[in-house]
């Protein structure tokens, strides 16, 4: 099964929707797991030891901190990124 992280400043609607399909559904919330406020790498880095992919709103940032964790080798689950102008009635 998929394991999902959400970034801390993920949109709740979408994590709810998901939810609500699939309540069987391995989701946890940065925030949940004692990283509010922590950066990127950070983030990231946790996700990997968890074996997460992460979702996350940050199109600018968290793309680079994944290359950057990809291109020295580290392990990296995968990083799905939803623009914020997407309305959640279109996912």
């Amino acid at each position: 099964m998929l394991r999902i992280a959400v970034d801390e400043n993920f949109h709740g609607d979408i994590v709810r929707g998901l939810l609500r399909r699939q309540p069987e559904i391995d989701l946890v919330r940065v925030q949940d797991a004692g990283l509010s406020g922590a950066d990127g790498p950070n983030v990231l880095a946790w996700a990997a030891r968890e074996g997460r992919m992460l979702f996350t709103h940050d199109v600018t940032t968290m793309t680079h901190f994944a290359y950057e964790r990809v291109s020295t080798g580290l392990p990296m689950p995968g990083v799905f990124e939803v623009g914020r102008t997407v309305s959640i009635s279109g996912l």
